[in-house]
């Protein structure tokens, strides 16, 4: 039985993968297999990366990839509204269309029997094996505390939501796409079919269109009865972590982090965008949550091209000023 990871990658995130990529190395192993599933055509800095590393390949069964596609495709066009509505701002299809290709994971074609995916924006910081333990019990397992917001999950305001998923199942089902384990092959062809005549016959009207892969997945898993475990919801109180930077007492030690003496296994820089990342690698002296452990990653093995940082570091996300504050104001009054 093969094990691997996943990610999704192109060149506009290049930055974040070689983190990933490193973090990967130095905490789970340098032989660990790892498979890029691209984005998008985008992906020259990407494949000159692989070539430097012998555990790491790139997805490239495009009969798989279409596949994946197509469904994501079709169940989106079960909804009433929403491609119309995203027509309208200029997106041509599905938005972020290439966030689907995750799916090709599950393929009975693809190449990993057991595997972990992890977004881009991940850092790895701890050893993986109690997570493949548990998919002896399981097929589908998470460690986050999406479960505690649906509203970037469900569209929380359809009157179909709770006809589909009661609150209990919602308040403990839920997860966050940005990690997960499972196995290929639990999503066969009926089953996806299924999947689409349930959100034919009304059902699509409670996914959530602002993250689409997102509600995708968590319809597929829960719909689709796929036997699914959250640490953050077993775990004893002592032995849970958070995953996230928006969680700022993580206590950083030997380039690593511990929340309450425990070990991460994972943080996700979630809500800080790709631009931020590039801006700071070009050496824009940018206040990041945990940049510090960000950049010994990203720069682990040319420490030498790390930016040297001088004075006081901006937020990435400046809010404006109240004077900006007042004058935006005005325009609006003056617009009316």
């Amino acid at each position: 039985m093969l094990q691997g990871i996943y990610t999704l990658a192109n060149d506009l995130v290049y930055d974040q993968l070689v983190a990933l990529l490193n973090s990967i190395d130095v905490n789970v192993g340098q032989d660990f297999p790892v498979c890029i599933i691209p984005y998008d055509h985008r992906l020259e800095k990407v494949t000159n990366e692989i070539k430097k590393r012998d555990n790491v390949r790139l997805f490239d069964n495009n009969e798989i990839i279409k596949r994946w596609e197509q469904f994501a495709t079709e169940i989106w066009q079960t909804h009433p509204s929403i491609l119309e509505l995203w027509h309208s701002k200029g997106i041509q299809g599905v938005y972020r269309l290439g966030m689907h290709r995750r799916f090709c994971a599950f393929d009975q074609g693809s190449p990993f029997d057991e595997f972990i995916y992890f977004d881009g924006d991940v850092l790895v910081l701890n050893k993986l094996d109690y997570i493949f333990e548990q998919l002896k019990q399981n097929d589908f397992v998470v460690y986050d505390f999406q479960y505690k917001d649906p509203t970037h999950v469900f569209n929380v305001k359809s009157d179909k939501l709770n006809q589909v998923f009661s609150q209990e199942r919602i308040r403990q089902e839920i997860f966050c796409a940005g990690f997960y384990a499972s196995k290929k092959g639990i999503f066969p062809a009926e089953k996806r079919n299924w999947l689409i005549e349930q959100l034919q016959a009304g059902e699509a009207d409670i996914l959530y269109p602002n993250a689409p892969d997102q509600t995708i997945l968590n319809y597929m898993v829960m719909k689709g009865a796929v036997s699914a475990y959250n640490f953050s919801l077993n775990l004893p109180p002592e032995q849970k972590t958070g995953c996230s930077v928006t969680s700022p007492h993580f206590e950083l030690r030997d380039n690593l982090l511990y929340d309450k003496e425990q070990l991460l296994t994972y943080l996700h820089y979630i809500g800080v965008p790709l631009s931020a990342f590039n801006r700071l690698c070009l050496g824009e002296n940018l206040e990041i949550p945990y940049r510090e452990i960000f950049l010994h990653y990203r720069y682990l093995y040319e420490p030498e091209n790390c930016p040297n940082f001088t004075g006081k570091a901006q937020p990435y996300d400046p809010q404006p000023s109240l004077i900006e504050k007042l004058l935006s104001k005005i325009s609006r009054v003056l617009k009316i």
